[in-house]
């Protein structure tokens, strides 16, 4: 039997890091935080950019009243923690980004099955249309909204959309005060930014930074286009507004990289033009529609792009079609290199999945993709996405290696139990094989796209190849090309 290798206790984490203050670690090192500040500008011959410190003040004078404090009563969840179960902190899995609030307090003793947290979030319509992210009311049961002249009002949750983490909640309220929306696309890494927020129930409390970089990929989401910035939001800033400069609204503050809970340089908005998108859809429709293609796609490194023959590393590499969506009924097949959706040019892969969902189920587009080094232009039909992902950007390994592997066929059996045709199960695996994450138990699919049916092909195969290959390697249910250095 194919041993089952991925863990799945992710998920238990993700309910004791809410209770906990809604955090893990993500990895071992101490990160220290960084604030941007100002230095001396030396005098150069050349005319060069000075960059001055910057004053905020006006623009908390002028849009601080449309943050609002949100305070939540929700259902308590059943976590990993309060059932006695363990988690091993080596577990890949459980290096994850979590959500980091609301700032959840334990279930009272009076009322076990409730909890209470707090969060952010901010007007964006004068009738009282409030923005903030779904995980902050979550399961809620009763929404408080509070404004900075300490009028409180009851919320209605009018929709919310897990996958981007946006929700939408109303109070009756007239002729209140609003934020102005800016455009994320003109957002340029290092300029400066506020945040305005409730950390730790520290209502109205406002940081400032700068923006690291634009369209993080984060492992635990699906498609958001993260703006990173240095601002110090904590626990119970969640929901709230990302300002730039000119006093408009570019994000949604949303997580946080922290290895203490706390704020340690790294936090993730969502750009406000996703959060727009998806308000639009709640309103009218009480539900988000997306498009979607029905593939998992991979980040295209050096070696990747001398295996598959790019000119350089770009572009969306699929390592998974689902069988009978759109982009398997286009002749999409694992090992295509997506460079072009329309009109849109994907650069990374993380480009991809935003510009998926953002076509409208139904509508037939073009696909410009690569396949063994030639292009390739396919016609497809973009299907209504699920629950789960659009078009999932897999985790990869990034070490490379020579080929170093002990193989068999799948028995009947296997075939059975895991819907794989063909493939070989790797028995030993040592040296840099090893070291590329290729474990007893994977199986390996295909090599530089060709499918694998036995272990003389594979030796085949890799004596033809050239100094890089790429091995399509399956695990549970997880698809992923690995690089392979064979010198």
């Amino acid at each position: 039997m194919i041993r089952q290798t991925l863990a799945r206790s992710a998920f238990g984490i993700a309910a004791l890091a809410a209770i906990a203050g809604g955090y893990t670690y993500l990895q071992k090192e101490v990160i220290t935080p960084g604030y941007a500040a100002t230095a001396p500008v030396v005098a150069s011959a050349s005319p060069v950019a000075v960059a001055s410190p910057t004053d905020f003040s006006s623009i908390v004078d002028q849009y601080g009243p449309a943050v609002v404090n949100i305070s939540v009563t929700a259902r308590a969840q059943r976590t990993s923690a309060q059932s006695g179960a363990s988690i091993d902190p080596d577990d890949p899995l459980a290096q994850f980004f979590k959500r980091f609030g609301p700032q959840f307090q334990g279930p009272q003793a009076q009322q076990p099955q409730l909890v209470r947290g707090l969060g952010s979030g901010f007007i964006v319509s004068p009738d009282g249309v409030i923005l903030t992210n779904a995980h902050v009311v979550d399961n809620a049961t009763e929404v408080t909204v509070k404004l900075t002249d300490r009028r409180e009002f009851k919320a209605k949750v009018l929709g919310s959309d897990p996958q981007t983490d946006i929700a939408v909640i109303k109070i009756d309220a007239k002729d209140l005060p609003t934020v102005r929306l800016g455009d994320p696309a003109r957002v340029r890494v290092g300029e400066p930014v506020v945040a305005i927020g409730s950390p730790y129930g520290f209502e109205n409390t406002v940081t400032a930074g700068i923006v690291s970089a634009k369209s993080r990929s984060l492992p635990d989401d699906t498609y958001v286009p993260f703006i990173q910035t240095d601002v110090a939001v904590n626990p119970g800033n969640s929901g709230g507004p990302l300002f730039n400069q000119r006093g408009e609204v570019i994000g949604i503050n949303s997580q946080i990289y922290s290895q203490t809970g706390g704020y340690q340089g790294l936090s993730f908005a969502i750009p406000i033009n996703v959060a727009s998108k998806v308000e639009e859809q709640l309103l009218a429709h009480g539900k988000v529609t997306r498009g979607r293609l029905g593939i998992s796609v991979q980040e295209v490194n050096q070696a990747l792009a001398q295996s598959f023959n790019l000119p350089k590393p770009t572009g969306a590499l699929v390592n998974s079609v689902e069988p009978d969506g759109p982009a398997a009924k286009a002749g999409l097949k694992p090992g295509d290199v997506i460079v072009q959706l329309g009109n849109d040019v994907i650069d990374h892969s993380g480009d991809l999945p935003e510009h998926v969902a953002d076509i409208k189920p139904g509508t037939e587009t073009q696909l410009k993709v690569i396949r063994k080094g030639e292009p390739l232009t396919l016609s497809v039909k973009v299907g209504t996405s699920k629950d789960s992902a659009v078009a999932q950007k897999a985790n990869l390994n990034d070490a490379s290696g020579k080929l170093g592997l002990a193989v068999r066929p799948l028995t009947p059996n296997e075939k059975r139990d895991s819907g794989i045709e063909g493939g070989l199960v790797v028995e030993d695996v040592a040296g840099p094989a090893a070291r590329v994450g290729i474990q007893p138990g994977d199986v390996i699919l295909s090599l530089n796209g060709t499918p694998i049916s036995s272990a003389d092909q594979l030796k085949t195969l890799v004596s033809k190849s050239g100094k890089q290959v790429a091995l399509l390697v399956q695990r549970d249910d997880a698809r992923i090309f690995i690089p392979l250095d064979l010198g």
